[in-house]
This record gives structure tokens, C-alpha cells and sequence, in this order.
């Protein structure tokens, strides 16, 4: 009987385990997917894409060392992150033309609303 439990706990653990890889997996092809239409979209010049890909570099890591710091909670870790994502589009916005400026607000909304009908539909 412990041996069919231990089996199950096992099971669970590495399908737990197997999903959080995929979800990873998912989210970074997402990401370089909206860099790509953001590129694309926004025509960045080669100078606008080095500085584009730096800032995305430099703010991946400081959001990512916010989702680990396992001493914040999910609420702090929200606000903080948050307030990361407004940092990172003054500085974006610094480099940005005004046309570039209201295509890419245009493009948030867009990816806001395909968010909210994703989550509707999920559930």
C-alpha cells in the first residue's frame, strides 16, 4: 500500500513538474513572439532594436528576481512588478518616435483584450 501511495506522490510530482516546464516553454515563445511583432510592427530601426532587445534583457531579470524573491508576497510581488513594466516603457518610450509611441499603446490594448477573451473562454 505505501509503495502504490509513494507511486502516486511520485506521479504527481513529476507531472506537476513536466506542466510548469511547458507553461515556461509557452511563455517565452509568447514573448519572443510580441518582440517580433513589436519590431515588425513599430518598423524599429537597427539602432531602436539594440536598445529595444537591451531593455527587455535588462528588465527580464530584474522582473524575474522579483517572482523569485520568495520573502514578497504575490500581492508585493504584483505591485513590484507592475511598477517595473512602467519603468521599462518610459525608458522604451525615451527612444520611441510618437508615431512608434501610439502603434505600440495600440498594440497593448490589442494584446489586453486577446488576454481578457483568452481567460473568458479558459474559463
Amino acid at each position: 500500500m505505501k509503495k502504490v501511495f509513494f507511486l502516486i506522490v511520485a506521479f504527481v510530482f513529476v507531472g506537476t513538474a513536466a506542466m510548469a516546464q511547458l507553461e515556461q516553454k509557452d511563455y517565452k515563445k509568447s514573448q519572443e513572439e510580441w518582440d517580433k511583432k513589436v519590431k515588425e510592427d513599430l518598423k524599429l530601426s537597427s539602432d531602436q532594436v539594440v536598445k529595444y532587445d537591451a531593455l527587455n534583457k535588462e528588465y527580464g531579470e530584474k522582473i524575474s528576481a522579483v517572482a523569485q524573491d520568495a520573502t514578497l508576497s504575490k500581492e508585493t510581488q504584483k505591485e513590484r512588478k507592475m511598477a517595473l513594466k512602467k519603468e521599462k516603457e518610459a525608458k522604451l518610450f525615451e527612444f520611441l518616435t510618437p508615431d512608434q509611441q501610439n502603434k505600440y499603446r495600440e498594440l497593448v490594448e490589442q494584446k489586453k483584450k486577446e488576454m481578457e477573451k483568452s481567460a473568458k473562454d479558459k474559463y
